[in-house]
């Protein structure tokens, strides 16, 4: 059993935890969406597209498949790394990062880098965090609840909220009929300049850890106004 495995059934509170300050290099990054053609080009689903493009860049297939998740493996930014997608829906996302963790014997939270939408950012921006809360996103906070942490790094790309009447809207079914729509075209190609750059900002964060791809992903917009 990974020492990840054993600390999940520790209590979060331990003192004197010798990881607090530790920087862990990314062995998984992760993507949340809904499997299946008829998701393929929601909003929900930006991840994946990331992930895709990630994959495809560097020449890694998906060929491992099971009922929870597809991996691709190998090497990315001169580092053994697997690249993921949930093949369970969104928001079960928590069952397929548990079955990676097995598999691949990660040992910390922080190993885990994933990638998702995100409603309260502008479309296509990228923003980058260590570790946080759900954010509204049910299959980030699914993910939470089975590590028993926040602690472990996220990339999100921003979908924007939909509008309704002139003014953005928090309705369950707007937001619901939002993330599980497809994009008209304009906002498609502000949205894949969204994913090549958070295609780079993984690329650089698993070169030169988190905080390096932070520095450079969180204080440039890429262009995106608000």
């Amino acid at each position: 059993m990974s020492g990840f495995l054993k600390r999940v059934f520790k209590s979060p509170d331990v003192a004197g935890d010798a990881d607090a300050e530790r920087e862990f290099d990314i062995r998984l990054v992760f993507a949340l969406g809904n499997p299946g053609p008829e998701y393929a080009g929601n909003r929900r689903n930006v991840g994946f597209w990331v992930v895709n493009r990630l994959a495809k860049k560097h020449r890694l297939d998906f060929s491992t498949k099971t009922g929870t998740f597809a991996v691709a493996e190998g090497e990315i930014a001169g580092r053994r790394v697997a690249v993921a997608r949930t093949r369970t829906f969104n928001n079960d996302s928590g069952k397929a990062v548990w079955a990676l963790v097995k598999k691949l014997n990660i040992d910390h939270a922080r190993e885990i880098l994933v990638v998702c939408d995100h409603l309260d950012l502008p479309a296509g921006r990228v923003r980058i965090r260590r570790k946080g809360g759900g954010g509204g996103q049910k299959g980030m906070s699914d993910i939470i609840r089975v590590l028993k942490t926040e602690d472990f790094p996220r990339v999100r790309v921003g979908i924007g909220r939909p509008v309704v009447r002139g003014e953005p809207s928090w309705e369950p079914e707007h937001v619901a009929s939002w993330v599980l729509s497809d994009p008209p075209p304009d906002e498609k190609a502000v949205l894949d300049a969204g994913v090549e750059r958070a295609v780079e900002a993984i690329e650089c964060a698993l070169a030169q850890g988190i905080e390096a791809a932070m520095n450079v992903y969180n204080r440039d917009d890429g262009g995106i106004s608000e």
